[in-house]
């Protein structure tokens, strides 16, 4: 067993953090403690559970094996966006038209999946659907063919998932065609056709170009991996309704704005666009 404390620069609020993980019953939270429980793999693809724990500014991060400690800290310190300096962040969106969403929710970080992996089949599972259903079709696969190690579930891998037919998914009330998505993509990923981990290098038209390709995958779904799969800080997902309706509403604007609109109301929010997007969402949550 090994505990690590780590200190994070304000503003910083995980109670938001731990208030928007809570939203997916695949998150293993306890917001009365303060704490979740995050699945992580080491350097010799080994599943392995650490415990973050907030007390005040500081957080304690616990394991039980001390040749994982360097991949945990370096894990939950990318996911959580500590290196992230939410200051400067805040203080450039003081000078725009969103300084009142940015006080009213101030230190909420870009908080990302815990694997490109998830986050991309996750994307697959959410596409055109309400949120409330995704989260169930996303529960049941994850509990049907994933795995779980103390209680907290990991996403079935891509040679798991590669394995599958289709009908088992359908049985699930996945669309055929989606269905098809999620395996096929899991068989090119599983066939080192797809590398998620030299996504981390590549330039963001680089993975557009990477990712376009795969049958299934439109500009949305590049975008949400950019963002919550790799964190990418200016990005501005203009075709998503919610950051529509978020927008409508906070300008008080008549109807849902065009992308001429959107895009001349956030002229001033780079380098920071995917802090702005996380915002507008929040605001309507």
């Amino acid at each position: 067993m090994w505990t690590q404390k780590i200190e994070v620069e304000p503003p910083y609020n995980f109670d938001r953090v731990l208030e928007r993980m809570s939203l997916d019953p695949l998150n293993v939270v306890d917001l009365y403690n303060r704490e979740v429980k995050v699945p992580l793999y080491d350097a010799n693809k080994q599943p392995f559970v650490v415990e973050v724990k907030a007390i005040g500014r500081q957080f304690m991060i616990t394991g039980e094996d001390e040749n994982q400690r360097d991949t945990a800290l370096r894990e939950v310190s990318r996911i959580f966006g500590w290196n992230v300096p939410l200051s400067v962040i805040h203080n450039h969106f003081g000078r725009t038209n969103l300084a009142k969403l940015f006080e009213e929710h101030e230190g909420t970080p870009l908080v990302l999946d815990f694997h490109v992996y998830n986050c991309l089949m996750k994307c697959f599972i959410h596409q055109q659907l309400n949120i409330k259903f995704a989260y169930v079709l996303t529960e049941r696969f994850v509990r049907t063919f994933g795995f779980e190690i103390d209680g907290v579930p990991f996403y079935p891998s891509a040679d798991t998932v590669a394995k599958l037919e289709y009908e088992q998914l359908t049985e699930l009330q996945f669309s055929r065609r989606k269905a098809e998505y999620i395996i096929d993509t899991a068989r090119k990923i599983a066939e080192s056709e797809i590398n998620l981990e030299q996504l981390e290098t590549m330039t963001n038209e680089e993975v557009l170009e990477t990712l376009i390709k795969v049958r299934g995958i439109g500009a949305w779904t590049v975008q949400n991996v950019l963002l919550f799969g790799l964190g990418r800080p200016n990005l501005f997902p203009t075709s998503d309704i919610g950051l529509q309706n978020a927008m409508k509403r906070f300008f008080k604007l008549e109807n849902k704005p065009a992308k001429e609109e959107m895009d001349a109301l956030s002229e001033k929010w780079s380098p920071y666009l995917s802090y702005a997007s996380l915002y507008l969402w929040r605001s309507i949550e």
